[in-house]
């Protein structure tokens, strides 16, 4: 029993030492990008940076507020998209869907999760953009939030589905009685 304790100790003390290690180069890390990015925020005004929104690194015009923004909106556009779709995959295999349909459905949406980011956005480029072109906009090209957003949203469904369907298979029968009963 002590050599046990010991053992178990000796293993703490172990991961104790690995993580503290972990996070030691991980704030390391972060050390060495601040002081690579100070001189930049030197030449750069903060505000200038921050604060702008036209990105012209020719003109000495660094604004990432553009990005940023457009980042957000093509993130709320995949959830918006995505998240129903989600959903609805899920509690159709979870609740709906026989064991058949099930059987070869889950692992079509888990080989989605293992497609590589890149394969999606040559996937967008060539095939999605040319369709969201024919939208019949003023200035419409296809690259723009639909195109990223549809994308997105294609990359976020494995995940969610995945998530949401085993939440709600972990539902515990009497629950889902009970919630059955209240209507």
């Amino acid at each position: 029993m002590q050599q046990r304790f010991i053992v178990e100790k000796g293993v703490r003390y172990v991961l104790f030492v690995s993580a503290m290690i972990s996070i030691i180069i991980v704030f390391m890390i972060g050390l060495f990008i601040l002081k690579e990015a100070l001189p930049a925020f030197r030449a750069v005004p903060f505000e200038d940076i921050f604060l702008k929104n036209v990105w012209r690194p020719g003109q000495e015009q660094y604004g990432i507020v553009a990005m940023l923004a457009g980042s957000i909106l093509v993130t709320i556009g995949a959830i918006v998209l995505g998240l129903p779709l989600a959903l609805g995959s899920a509690i159709f295999l979870a609740e709906v869907a026989p064991r058949s349909v099930v059987s070869v459905f889950r692992p079509m949406v888990q080989l989605l999760g293992g497609i590589p980011s890149v394969v999606y956005g040559l996937f967008g480029m060539v095939v999605l953009v040319p369709l969201v072109r024919r939208i019949p906009v003023p200035g419409n090209t296809g690259f723009g939030l639909l195109a990223a957003s549809i994308v997105l949203a294609v990359m976020i469904l494995p995940t969610i589905t995945s998530i949401a369907e085993d939440a709600i298979r972990a539902v515990p029968q009497a629950y889902r009685n009970g919630s059955l009963a209240l209507g």
